[in-house]
């Protein structure tokens, strides 16, 4: 299987559980490629994975403040294609909208679709910059419509900034979301950590396969309709099997 797109068809939880392990080191991997602005683009991840959740959960209602939605602009930019003119699209906006509108989306929920369509009200805001929006303040219900995560459904590309395309890819996120928190005993899967884990296995074999080696990906993607085998992290060998495959190696040699 392509790494590229092994890991949407995995069905094996432990194997999702240890990528999402791994989304600060990919993170800062990415983040030093950017030279001097390594510093900014973690500054700003951290702030949007952390603290911009704390501060909409916080409030009576959920919305954002035109800072906020400035920051996410420059945090979304910074993470993906730089593209200043949405900068200043979003800058446009008052603050009024800017509260309004997102209070508005965030009541729509969980009609996303709407909620979507509200956000795009907004200049300089399409589907994936609203999917970020509501990701950030209802994690559990939306996935931020990252290129890379939709890249990894082969069933999306080419990836398309489309209310529409943006419905599908979280058709297929819920999906894989809800089977993650039926074979897992820890049923803490959301639409969100579900991209997250995405996003950094595409990331990480984009920048820095070796990242992703403890992870042995075998079978068809589940959605071929092909059996699936058993996905197994390396790292989860005991000694008693490590010894048993060098003792059969020894013995092929002999």
């Amino acid at each position: 299987m392509p790494a590229d797109k092994g890991l949407f068809g995995c069905l094996d939880p432990a194997i999702w559980r240890g990528v999402y392990g791994k989304y600060w080191t990919v993170m800062a991997t990415k983040a030093s490629g950017k030279g001097r602005s390594a510093g900014k683009l973690l500054n700003l991840d951290k702030w949007y994975q952390e603290e911009l959740p704390a501060l909409i959960s916080g409030r009576p209602l959920r919305y954002l403040v035109h800072a906020e939605l400035v920051k996410l602009m420059e945090w979304k930019l910074a993470r993906g294609r730089f593209r200043p003119g949405l900068q200043r699209l979003v800058v446009s906006n008052s603050e009024e909208e800017v509260e309004s509108c997102t209070k508005h989306a965030f009541d729509l929920l969980p009609d996303v679709e709407a909620a979507i369509a509200k956000l795009s009200m907004l200049k300089g805001i399409g589907p994936a910059t609203a999917s970020a929006v509501l990701a950030a303040g209802a994690g559990d219900e939306v996935a931020f419509m990252a290129d890379e995560c939709v890249e990894s459904i082969p069933e999306l590309c080419p990836v398309q900034y489309t209310a529409k395309h943006f419905s599908r890819y979280l058709q297929h996120i819920t999906a894989k979301t809800q089977h993650l928190n039926e074979v897992d005993s820890q049923k803490d899967w959301t639409p969100h950590r579900v991209e997250l884990c995405l996003w950094t296995w595409a990331a990480a074999n984009q920048l820095q396969p070796s990242l992703m080696e403890e992870f042995i990906v075998l079978g068809q993607p589940e959605t071929s309709g092909q059996p699936v085998k058993k996905v197994t992290p390396r790292a989860n060998k005991t000694n008693s099997e490590m010894s048993n495959e060098k003792t059969v190696k020894r013995r092929k040699m002999q």
